[in-house]
C-alpha cells in the first residue's frame, strides 16, 4: 500500500481536530495538528515605551517579535503587517494559522480530502 500525505489550513484548532476525529476512522497513518507563523519566537512578555528609544525594531512594536536579531527584525519589519501598508486582500490563507498533516492510504486520500473541505479546511 502506497501513502498520500495532505496538509490542510484550518482558522481555529477545534475545527482541525473535529476533521481529524472523522479522518481516524478512515486509518491514518500518522496525523499531527500545529498552530504556525511567519515568525519566531514566543512574542514579547514585557512592554516597552517607544519614546524611551530602547526598541531593537519596527517588528518589536508591531509584530511582537521579542528575542529577534537586529536583522530579523529589519527583514521582518518590512512585512505589510508591521508597517500597515495594504488593504490585507493578497493572502488567501489569512486566519488560517492552524496546520492540520496527515499521512494516509493512498486509497482513502480522496475522501479524506472530502472530509476536510467540508469541515472548513483549505488544502
Amino acid at each position: 500500500m502506497s501513502e498520500k500525505n495532505i496538509l490542510a489550513f484550518f482558522k481555529s484548532p477545534e475545527e482541525a481536530e473535529k476533521v481529524a476525529e472523522q479522518l481516524k476512522s478512515l486509518g491514518t497513518a500518522d496525523m499531527q495538528i500545529d498552530r504556525i507563523s511567519r515568525y519566531t519566537g514566543e512574542g514579547v512578555e514585557r512592554f516597552t515605551n517607544p519614546i524611551t528609544g530602547n526598541i531593537s525594531s519596527l517588528a518589536n512594536l508591531t509584530l511582537a517579535a521579542d528575542g529577534t536579531t537586529r536583522n530579523e527584525g529589519i527583514l521582518m519589519a518590512a512585512d505589510v503587517s508591521a508597517s500597515g501598508m495594504s488593504d490585507g486582500g493578497q493572502d488567501d490563507v489569512t486566519g488560517r494559522d492552524v496546520l492540520l498533516t496527515v499521512v494516509i492510504d493512498e486509497s482513502n486520500h480522496k475522501k479524506a480530502l472530502q472530509l476536510i473541505e467540508q469541515g472548513g479546511g483549505m488544502v
